[in-house]
């Protein structure tokens, strides 16, 4: 009897610790500041525990301070897909959790993770890249070597080097310190790629500029006003050629940055540039973040996730701060932060995972390794370099144009000239969305992918991947002779008046086969009146944004008349879409898809379909969404 009161203690205890393990996987605000922050409870504090709540998967796979942060390869194409561990791998390990951990050892020198000084593991792990008998060892550039993965570790190296100087720079001897700059600056005077890549030889020269070692000044000032010129303003940069999250959280995080720490000293006509263009953003982009803080999926390198609210600290640093809302900036990144941090399937095996809320394999480039994702970590540096007293965690919490603006408008556009970029906010739903183009060809890591492909991208409706089969979601899909399907995936923009968003978008498989877009906005959705040209005898699908099915229960659907007109409707107990074929479709179609979808591995979409007859076909598709239990009536289609 007793042995079986035992066991049953011993099972008890064991889920119990499960559970509790369990839990810890998921970000818990402990004491949340509602006083200044009411919407979300975080204050600096907070944000300094969730940095040493990522720190702390990172350092479970260190036990001493010779160890490099060796972790598990996530399955599928990210790199190492040999399955063997490289010097490559490892430094994005070093250099972008320094991320998260320079900021803090600034202020907490002494600060320990899994029994490991944080200062001297970092220091002991930099000391050894220039030492050729250890597993880290990175050799010097050679003479006719192009850019390579170790340019960007080390020029986010020279970022930590500088954030916490008095904790990992100072301590070196200066034998050690003269071995680490002619490494670094072999990479950092060699070549780079005409994009953002310039930054990171612009931040390795300033930093050793600002140590006293000699650099390539010419080449240094050269990078500066090519980077500048990239700048198409309401703050957007080009990454060549696409205007996504590059703009925000490499151009923008870096040009404010680098203007901090060096360019007032060194470059001051350069820096006043850069913070000029930093100050464009805050008129624009924190419309790209929907009522509840949460980013949009869109663009490569998504992994990355709250890296995207990376530049709105900065704002801080400018001179003159009149009209930036630091309450609302602030409630923007706390809210990525929590749109990730307390997400389930967010973290995997101690870190976070390559996808967007969980892995997502459509979303992967073969660039990215699993150490790739600390780059996550440029929102804590420019964050929480800020002193406590600063305006950015002194004001108060706020919904900024979420509170009255969006409401009273209903549909609140921000669109951009430079960059001919769209963003939407929709009041009824709290949804933001943005419009863009991608021209290019190419079918490469990112590029000809659902990164870009997608006719709009909505932070309420993560996008799904298309399949072979015609499957498509937010896209056209046009049938092949060998019965697969292809999507477009090369757009032109027209023009942006009256509401009224125009592009062409030209098949690749047949170029004379193209479509003229016209995306019209309203309050509770998208109507659309497109032209398809030269695709007779070709099938053509067209698919609406995707729906997740949560906790397995059955996404609903039915069909009803909204003002007159037949709508299919789907609804999965959180949203619900409609679709009103109303020229140019011969069936519509409720399709269920396995593996296609970010936040679940069920999903539903609305699909038309029809075969072309003519040489010129015209549809028009009126695309609702509301919030589920929501009814629908004909001022919908208002």
């Amino acid at each position: 009897m007793l042995n079986k009161k035992l066991k049953y203690v011993i099972c008890l205890l064991l889920c119990l610790s499960v559970r509790y393990t369990e839990a810890q996987t998921v970000f818990e605000i402990q004491n949340p500041d509602k006083q200044l922050s009411p919407l979300t409870g975080m204050n600096r504090e907070h944000w300094k525990d969730a940095a040493k709540y990522l720190l702390h998967g990172a350092f479970s796979y260190v036990n001493t301070i010779d160890d490099p942060f060796i972790f598990p390869k996530q399955p599928g194409r990210s790199y190492p897909r040999d399955g063997k561990h490289n010097a490559t791998e490892l430094l994005e390990g070093l250099c972008r959790t320094l991320f998260l951990a320079s900021p803090l050892l600034k202020e907490e020198p002494n600060l320990k993770l899994n029994n490991i000084a944080l200062a001297e593991y970092y220091r002991n792990q930099i000391i050894r890249l220039s030492n050729p008998n250890s597993r880290t060892y990175i050799a010097h550039r050679a003479k006719n070597d192009g850019p390579s993965q170790i340019l960007v570790e080390f020029g986010a190296l020279s970022i930590s080097l500088k954030a916490a100087q008095e904790v990992l720079w100072d301590p070196l001897t200066q034998a050690q310190k003269d071995q680490l700059a002619a490494l670094m600056l072999s990479y950092g005077d060699g070549p780079t790629i005409d994009m953002n890549w310039r930054f990171f030889n612009i931040f390795i020269l300033s930093f050793f500029k600002d140590q006293g070692y000699k650099v390539n000044e010419a080449k240094l000032e050269e990078l500066l006003q090519k980077v500048l010129k990239d700048y198409k303003g309401q703050g957007w940069y080009t990454d060549s050629p696409f205007y996504d999250y590059y703009s925000m959280w490499a151009f923008q995080m870096f040009g404010g940055l680098w203007s901090d720490m060096f360019g007032e000293k060194q470059y001051p006509q350069y820096a006043v540039q850069f913070m000029q263009n930093l100050r464009d953003l805050a008129d624009t982009y924190p419309y790209m973040f929907d009522e509840q803080g949460k980013m949009i999926m869109y663009g490569r390198s998504i992994a990355y996730r709250m890296g995207a609210s990376s530049p709105l600290p900065l704002l801080a640093h400018l001179k003159n701060k009149e009209g930036v809302n630091f309450g609302w900036m602030r409630r923007i990144a706390s809210g990525t932060l929590l749109q990730f941090l307390q997400h389930p399937e967010f973290l995997k095996d101690g870190l976070p995972t390559l996808g967007f809320y969980g892995p997502f394999e459509p979303a992967v480039q073969e660039y990215s390794c699993r150490a790739s994702v600390f780059w996550l970590g440029k929102v804590f540096i420019t964050s929480l370099l800020l002193p406590k007293d600063n305006i950015f965690w002194t004001a108060k919490e706020n919904n900024g144009a979420w509170e009255k603006e969006i409401p009273k408008s209903k549909l609140v556009q921000k669109y951009s000239e430079g960059s001919n970029v769209l963003i939407t906010d929709y009041a009824n739903i709290g949804a933001s969305e943005i419009r863009a183009w991608a021209g290019t060809w190419k079918m490469g890591y990112y590029e000809g992918t659902e990164n870009y492909t997608k006719l709009s991208y909505s932070s309420v409706f993560p996008w799904q991947a298309d399949s072979k089969d015609g499957t498509v979601s937010m896209n056209y899909a046009i049938s092949k002779p060998d019965n697969t399907y292809e999507s477009f995936r090369y757009y032109v923009f027209q023009d942006y008046s009256d509401n009224v968003y125009k592009r062409k978008a030209i098949w690749a498989s047949d170029t004379t086969v193209q479509i003229k877009l016209a995306d019209v906005m309203q309050a509770n959705g998208i109507v659309r009146r497109d032209t398809l040209l030269n695709a007779k005898g070709k099938k053509v699908n067209f698919g609406h944004y995707a729906l997740p099915e949560f906790s397995g229960k059955s996404v609903a659907q039915k069909e009803q008349k909204i003002a007159g007109l037949k709508a299919t409707i789907i609804d999965n107990g959180k949203y619900q879409l409609a679709l009103i074929a109303k020229k140019g479709w011969d069936k519509v179609n409720v399709v269920k898809s396995t593996g296609l979808h970010p936040e679940s591995n069920t999903s539903y979409v609305i699909q038309t379909s029809t075969e072309i007859k003519t040489d010129k076909h015209i549809f028009e598709t009126i695309l609702l969404f509301k919030k589920s239990g929501e009814k629908w009536t004909k001022a919908d289609l208002k």
